[in-house]
């Protein structure tokens, strides 16, 4: 998640509160921007809504006085039916005696939402033995199924398609506009005799009478807006992937910052998304799909498939350079393949299904994409701690390796002996690792473009610092080595006998390498080249205690080890000294951050690649092209080498099968064709593949090949 590059984010509970509630209905001919009063709808239209809301919901739905005095009252099952469960309430009815009339077993026929649909409807029996659907769905779907609707007299009248569209044009897009999900509500009276045909649901949900169109509101999180704004600052792109219609969608969108006004980024419903990725035949092309995505913000009136496919794309980019860390966020059933899809899955834990959990990598227990955004901030802290450890890590196996094996060539003993190392790595692998990796995460770590897919582990700002303060510390203990004795005018450790006591030349060495160390390990603790080391060091105080314990281990180690650590006590101008050389390692870092990366052509050379916004990653832009090219003719060629190895193996089958039924002159005239086709073969194919082919061939023979027949 540290190196996430976009966000392709649900709408409803992530970036809303996912609490409806209708705020705007257009009902008996009159669009009313508040909820209206109970005594402005007709009588039998207002029985009607009721009727339709309280049966055609699930039946878990339902509204419950708030936990505390004052609050709001709680919204149980799904939140679009309790935000029309909740209209029911504002209009003064109740719904609990309607469904205690037509209880949830007497429901005749349920058709049961679905996102292909994006309807649901229930079927009950009257009295009189006829039946009666009730339907709901998005506004834009159900109006072109409606024949009829209520007037304000409660009477149906003729809904002609010009209707619709001037209803479109004066009530759904102005609702939509300000961020509403619309939801159309409708009935239709069916006979008893003849009986309809119930599997038939396009038959049975046509010739609808419209009751209401209502606009139903969800708040976006207060705390949305910001942490977009965070993402996108941090280098991430959040796209928005909603069932919702394009205004609706595209209103919410403004409302969170995912585009602005004056953007050139582009919303597309999922109808035009599949007409703009498909070719003639209707099959996705790559191609096509990544001439849309860089622009895409928000998707709407998507499927499921939609989804999956926008992810697949993303990801499957054709320009490897621009192929993206996708984070998904998904709730439902259907959006299983997406979150698996996704390099990083992210599952409602309130309101996701268990399927959604289990394809997902990660729940967040609160449902709010600012919990995205902290995992995007500790998912880097992580990867920076990585990064800070290897960082330190390798400029001690650097030094330690190069001053061990140079001491041991040139003078017969190394000037590190086997305790101190065990103690070095001490402080190398479990100390470092500890206070390197325990820093904690910071807002300022979303100040920074994510690495991305492509880059090293090892930058070239973290090579730059193991090689230069390698260098440092290899030019201090060589002198040391070799004139060290002369500088402080005490005996030499060189060439010393076996069994002699400990020098203080070698253990001026030893303290001045670990000293090195604990210092370099503060300037580990960045990695981008920055100057001030000490930031935010005193926020962690494993960091600091690690440090002060090792410099306190090192000290009863020089004065008191003796010869089980081959140590000489040191006296304090010695130590003072040990300690300059020490600080020089701050100093030095200093120095090396100065030096611009790009600076260093040595560094390029060792192909380790450049970092983001370099030079280099135009110079691979313009060769992209042939790139490409190249990559096709090597597909193009593994094609022809699959289809000659699979020739190869049916064809020595058939030798092997005739030479076991004895028919020598059939296996001649077949071995013959084999020879031949060796030949075809070995036109697009070396010799040794040939060889590697026939060995397989003659060693696992393909099933169901057994018999004489010839082979196409």
């Amino acid at each position: 998640m540290g190196n996430a590059t976009a966000i392709c984010s649900d709408k409803t509970g992530t970036l809303t509160t996912n609490r409806m509630t209708v705020v705007q209905a257009y009902v008996g001919d009159v669009h009313h921007r508040v909820i209206p009063d109970p005594s402005q709808i007709n009588p039998r239209t207002l029985d009607l809504l009721v009727h339709a809301i309280a049966i055609n919901s699930a039946y878990t739905s339902k509204i419950l006085p708030p936990d505390v005095e004052g609050g709001l009252a709680k919204q149980v099952g799904n939140k679009t039916e309790c935000g029309l469960l909740g209209f029911v309430l504002d209009l003064q009815q109740d719904y609990a005696p309607v469904r205690e009339h037509i209880p949830e077993e007497r429901l005749y026929k349920v058709y049961t939402f679905n996102s292909v649909r994006k309807s649901m409807s229930t079927v009950i029996k009257l009295p009189d033995g006829s039946f009666r659907l009730y339907s709901k769905g998005a506004s834009e779907i159900m109006l072109k199924k409606c024949s009829f609707i209520q007037d304000a007299n409660g009477e149906p009248r003729i809904f002609r398609p010009r209707d619709r569209d001037e209803m479109v044009k004066q009530v759904i897009e102005p609702m939509a506009c300000e961020g509403l999900r619309t939801i159309c509500i409708a009935y239709r009276d069916l006979p008893c005799n003849p009986e309809p045909d119930w599997e038939n649901e396009a038959e049975i949900v046509t010739e609808l009478t419209c009751i209401t169109v209502v606009g139903i509101e969800d708040p976006v999180r207060p705390e949305v807006p910001e942490a977009i704004r965070k993402c996108q600052r941090a280098g991430i792109t959040v796209r928005m992937v909603t069932g919702d219609n394009i205004n609706t969608a595209r209103a919410i969108a403004a409302k969170c910052g995912i585009i602005h006004p004056g953007d050139d980024f582009i919303c597309l419903e999922g109808k035009d998304f599949n007409r703009r990725i498909r070719n003639e035949k209707g099959e996705i092309e790559q191609e096509r799909i990544d001439k849309i995505w860089p622009k895409l913000r928000v998707l709407a009136r998507s499927s499921p498939t939609d989804k999956h496919t926008l992810v697949k794309g993303i990801i499957d980019s054709s320009i490897i350079e621009q192929r993206q860390v996708v984070a998904v966020t998904g709730d439902g059933t259907n959006d299983g393949p997406a979150l698996k899809k996704a390099d990083v899955g992210f599952a409602m834990g309130i309101a996701g299904t268990d399927v959604a959990k289990e394809a997902s990598d990660i729940i967040l227990t609160d449902d709010n994409f600012s919990s995205i955004v902290k995992a995007v901030m500790w998912g880097r802290n992580v990867y920076d701690s990585i990064s800070k450890f290897l960082q330190f890590q390798l400029t001690v196996n650097i030094v330690a390796v190069i001053v061990a094996f140079t001491g041991a060539c040139i003078t017969q003993d190394s000037p590190l002996k086997a305790v101190q190392m065990l103690w070095v790595n001490l402080i190398m692998d479990t100390f470092a690792s500890l206070a390197l990796a325990t820093e904690p995460p910071t807002e300022a770590l979303l100040l920074r473009k994510p690495y991305g897919r492509n880059n090293p582990l090892i930058s070239l700002t973290m090579m730059k610092n193991i090689l230069g303060h390698g260098v440092y510390q290899l030019v201090i203990i060589f002198t040391l080595l070799f004139i060290g004795e002369r500088m402080f005018n005490i005996d030499s450790g060189r060439n010393a006998p076996l069994h002699a006591p400990p020098s203080e030349h070698y253990t001026i060495i030893f303290n001045t390498f670990v000293l090195m160390q604990l210092f370099n390990e503060i300037n580990a603790r960045k990695i981008h080249g920055e100057r001030n080391v000490f930031d935010g060091i005193f926020s962690n105080p494993i960091f600091c205690s690690i440090v002060l314990g090792t410099f306190a281990v090192q000290i009863v180690i020089v004065q008191w080890g003796g010869k089980p650590f081959s140590c000489a006590p040191l006296n304090i101008e010695q130590w003072l000294w040990c300690l300059f050389v020490g600080v020089g390692e701050l100093l030095w870092g200093q120095v090396i951050a100065t030096v611009p990366t790009e600076r260093l052509p040595c560094l390029k050379e060792a192909g380790l690649g450049l970092e983001p916004g370099e030079e280099e990653g135009e110079e691979l832009a313009e060769d992209e092209e042939e790139i490409d090219c190249a990559e096709r003719e090597l597909r193009r060629g593994q094609i022809l080498w699959f289809r000659g190895l699979n020739r190869i193996q049916t064809q020595m089958e058939v030798v092997s099968t005739f030479k076991r039924s004895g028919s020598f002159q059939g296996a001649v005239r077949r071995r013959s064709s084999v020879l031949s086709q060796l030949h075809d073969v070995n036109t697009i194919s070396t010799p040794s593949h040939v060889a590697l082919s026939t060995a397989t061939a003659n060693t696992s023979p393909a099933p169901g090949n057994a018999s004489g027949e010839s082979i196409p």
